[in-house]
């Protein structure tokens, strides 16, 4: 990575761990354990790259997610799902982890089944307390929900996994988001009992295991971690862990594509499907920006395109912003009213409906009031975020998220480092802001992000201070619902993605930052695509 890049990122990545607020959500997914501690009944979990920063409370990794659709804006690859099912304590959790550092790539999700324990009643309970409830019972499980999150998770769709609390025997009030996963492997003691659940499975693996030994590890488990005493634990698994292997877990090892004897110590096993996934996972790889520069050009401009009418002050305004001689104080000035008239336009197409009120002379004024729940403000880091204070000087008690899109220098594709976006999303109008698009490539992510955390897609407005005529049709054809409102639309992009005339590297010239010489406003530097 280049020397300037990296520490752009390094600026930046430190400025989102220090920043945000505290009703939103962190959506980067934290890294998987892969140490060999004794096992714990397991939940969700999810692996990324080796950490770029770390603090207390958050850590910030560099590996990004790659496109995940093509250039019509859908999606054109669902995440590879590993299935390992094996008896109790057979060393599901242990292959698991050992398949994902293996494997080294980012953004791999390990789903637990153990997640998806069904509330139990007061009675049921009671039951649980003196060790007569089976839990290794295929209806101990919401198959239900299990299934329903593991095919949007396949989707590339944001989830919300419930959290199972092993001493109260239900779910915790919060649950945990995770999205973007490339890879999910998703374990349990009956991930194979479920028709609808083995059709979602691209992989199944059963990890076969000596009875001796999960009993030894049953027992280490659930008294030194649980506070359970031993007639207890052998009473349960003669009752029912051993009857329900026998009778549900055992007959599924005919549904597995591969067997591992001896579990996470079998590496030569493991070694063979990682080379599967690799091979699984080249198949799938997409090249979304070339694709871009070709498509649905020299078309007429689409009608979801607002462009701010040029009066001499808009005209007066992009001349100093545009100059490449202004200074850096003139052109923050002139920035901010241009983003300020920017956003004022763009709030006008937000739906309204007719209020009436009465003024301090008693008479009825017939009004407009805004016809929805939220607004929501989306900046698209690093330049995006410039544009955060003229929304809200305008929209009081305004939320923002964040989405932090860099450009991968080897592939030239855009890549997904970091997402934080307040919670209940779904339900808000979004005003996506960017100050400059050249292809698209990254509105077309920070949009697809927006459409997987169910937003839609006719509440998203899409702001930019100058676009370039590839970036609008690119949008315009992937997201036809999607309004765009810009300041000004130049027609080209030359080899380098610059736009052209351009107003040059915005991000540098506001935040005073030098560019290096091969800058675009596609590079990392300036996520804005």
């Amino acid at each position: 990575m280049d020397k300037y890049v990296q520490t752009s990122v390094d600026v930046w990545l430190s400025h989102l761990i220090h920043g945000g607020a505290e009703d939103s959500l962190d959506r980067l997914l934290p890294t998987v354990n892969t140490s060999l501690s004794p096992r714990k009944r397991t939940t969700s979990q999810c692996k990324s790259e080796p950490p770029l920063l770390r603090t207390s409370k958050r850590t910030i990794y560099t590996a990004g997610r790659p496109p995940w659709y093509n250039e019509h804006g859908t999606q054109s690859k669902e995440a590879f799902v590993i299935g390992l099912c094996g008896g109790s304590a057979s060393g599901k959790t242990t292959v698991a982890r050992k398949i994902i550092e293996a494997l080294d790539v980012p953004w791999v999700v390990l789903l637990s089944m153990d997640s998806f324990y069904k509330v139990l009643t007061s009675e049921q309970q009671l039951q649980a307390a003196s060790n007569d409830y089976n839990f290794d019972h295929p209806d101990a499980f919401d198959f239900v929900l299990l299934v329903h999150t593991l095919r949007k998770l396949k989707q590339g769709k944001s989830v919300k996994i419930p959290v199972y609390d092993f001493t109260t025997h239900g779910r915790q009030k919060e649950w945990k988001t995770v999205y973007g996963a490339s890879v999910i492997i998703f374990e349990g003691i009956m991930s194979f009992a479920d028709k609808e659940l083995l059709k979602l499975l691209d992989m199944k693996i059963f990890v076969d295991t000596d009875s001796d030994i999960r009993l030894v590890r049953r027992l280490r488990r659930d008294i030194t971690e649980r506070g359970r005493d031993i007639e207890g634990v052998i009473k349960q698994y003669n009752k029912f862990v051993k009857p329900a292997f026998e009778q549900y877990i055992e007959p599924t090892m005919r549904l597995a594509d591969i067997v591992v004897p001896r579990g996470g110590g079998n590496m030569v096993a493991i070694d063979l499907i990682v080379q599967h996934v690799h091979s699984q996972l080249e198949e799938r790889e997409l090249s979304v920006r070339a694709a871009l520069a070709s498509a649905h050009q020299a078309q007429p401009l689409p009608q979801t395109l607002s462009v701010l009418e040029s009066t001499p002050q808009v005209r007066g305004m992009h001349t100093i912003i545009r100059n490449k001689d202004t200074n850096r104080d003139e052109f923050i000035f002139y920035s901010k009213r241009l983003m300020r008239l920017l956003i004022e336009r763009a709030l006008s197409f937000l739906p309204s409906q007719v209020h009436i009120v009465q003024t301090p002379q008693g008479e009825d004024y017939e009004g407009r009031i805004f016809h929805g729940k939220r607004i929501t403000g989306v900046s698209i880091l690093r330049a995006g975020e410039t544009m955060e204070p003229a929304l809200r000087a305008v929209c009081k008690d305004v939320r923002i998220g964040k989405i932090l899109i860099q450009t991968n220098q080897d592939t030239g594709e855009p890549e997904l480092h970091y997402l934080r976006l307040p919670k209940d999303i779904s339900e808000d109008h979004v005003i996506l802001m960017d100050c400059t698009v050249s292809t698209g490539a990254a509105a077309m992510m920070a949009i697809r992000v927006l459409l997987d955390h169910d937003v839609q897609e006719e509440k998203i407005l899409l702001v930019s201070l100058l676009m370039a005529e590839m970036g609008v049709h690119s949008v315009a054809y992937a997201f036809p619902q999607v309004k765009i409102i810009t300041t000004a639309v130049d027609k080209k992009v030359n080899d380098l993605f610059h736009i052209i005339p351009g107003i040059g590297n915005f991000g540098d010239r506001y935040f005073g930052t030098d560019a290096p010489t091969d800058w675009s406003d596609d590079d990392m530097d300036e996520p804005s695509c």
